[in-house]
């Protein structure tokens, strides 16, 4: 993979972080996103475990999509 490429797809990346983050910044994302039926949180005296079993499944078919989408867009 060339250079210029390799720079196009990390400045696409960049981009959707801080789109990303500037949306949990602004509160337009809802604060549930770790905290979804099927998450696993323990909480004892002394210590806070947390399984975001579901979070990662919905992160990753939200990526999927996208990443799809931007490959279909390249052809």
């Amino acid at each position: 993979m060339s250079g210029a490429i390799m720079g196009k797809w990390i400045m696409v990346f960049g981009a959707m972080m801080i789109a990303v983050g500037a949306l949990f910044y602004f509160g337009l994302l809802p604060g549930k996103l770790g905290h979804l039926p099927g998450d696993i949180n323990l909480r004892r005296e002394g210590y806070n475990v947390s399984v975001p079993i579901v979070t990662c499944v919905v992160i990753s078919i939200i990526l999927t999509i996208v990443l799809n989408l931007l490959f279909r867009m390249k052809r």
